[in-house]
């Protein structure tokens, strides 16, 4: 009992110690994509930190933006659908889909964006091109977790890698 406090102890010292002398922040955003049968859909949640989307698309579109914020406008959600149509593309079964965004959320500091697209009998591969946040950060790395009728996969894609097939 001793040596697992202890154990613990140390790496958490060794977390604080290395944690603390990093000179940048991680930049990572997460995609859930959950096909639904009994609906015949895809599900869409994605997970973005606000104030890198904002620079997003503030530098997309050559003005300053507000997502999330209380100073959020109508414009700012238009431009927000818009970015995510040309940076988030979705090729079901070898054909490209268009979704529907449905809403978003704010948690802490983090944009939640609900996206379905319906019609879909079955997923046999689903294509994912994300550049999300890559022309801001080329450390950007977006996580997309996929689960297709309970088989989970992951793809994690980059400023290298901005297109992945999951099957």
């Amino acid at each position: 009992m001793m040596k697992r406090g202890l154990k613990t102890a140390v790496l958490l010292l060794l977390f604080l110690g290395l944690t603390s002398m990093t000179a940048h922040r991680f930049y990572v955003a997460i995609y859930q994509i959950d096909y639904v049968p009994q609906k015949k859909r895809l599900e869409i949640t994605t997970r973005i930190f606000m104030d890198d989307l904002n620079d997003a698309v503030s530098k997309a579109y050559k003005t300053h933006t507000n997502i999330g914020t209380e100073k959020e406008t109508a414009e700012d959600i238009l431009l927000l659908k818009k970015y995510l149509s040309e940076h988030f593309k979705l090729t079901v079964n070898g054909k490209s889909k268009v979704y529907t965004y449905l809403s978003r959320e704010v948690e802490s500091n983090v944009v939640i964006c609900y996206l379905s697209i319906k019609e879909i009998g079955k997923v046999s591969s689903l294509q994912v091109d994300n550049s999300i946040l890559i022309e801001v950060h080329s450390e950007q790395q977006n996580i997309i977790q996929f689960n297709n009728n309970g088989k989970k996969q992951n793809l994690l894609l980059s400023s290298s890698i901005t297109k992945g097939m999951l099957k």
